[in-house]
């Protein structure tokens, strides 16, 4: 089972899980991140280290959740690869990083 990026991301994006991705499974969108499950080792380095608690085992992953799978897999075969931790996070991650309901801000264009 691969890990999967949901809701509480979006508009935050804080990259620290990337750092720790031993498969660099993580693909990057204007406002989230997601993880390729086609990549991910299922090794759960990645969860501890998601400041807003967006990243869950695909078995555990809220039911309200759900459509997150299928949008991890379906961006990640579009959006760019990320490697490297940015500095920062998104200007809006302070303002956003406790709000759960946040589907309606999800972009799925690629990073400027």
């Amino acid at each position: 089972m691969a890990y999967v990026v949901a809701e509480p991301c979006i508009k935050c994006k804080y990259t620290d899980c990337v750092a720790v991705c031993p498969v660099d499974c993580f693909y990057e969108g204007k406002n989230m991140l997601v993880i390729s499950p086609d990549e991910c080792i299922d090794c759960g380095a990645c969860e501890p280290e998601c400041p807003v608690n967006a990243i869950f085992e695909e078995d555990d992953l809220p039911e309200k959740w759900n459509d997150y799978i299928e949008l991890n897999e379906r961006l990640a075969e579009s959006w760019p690869n990320i490697t490297e931790v940015h500095d920062k996070p998104l200007d809006t991650a302070d303002e956003f990083k406790d709000i759960e309901e946040k589907r309606e801000h999800l972009s799925e264009d690629p990073p400027e």
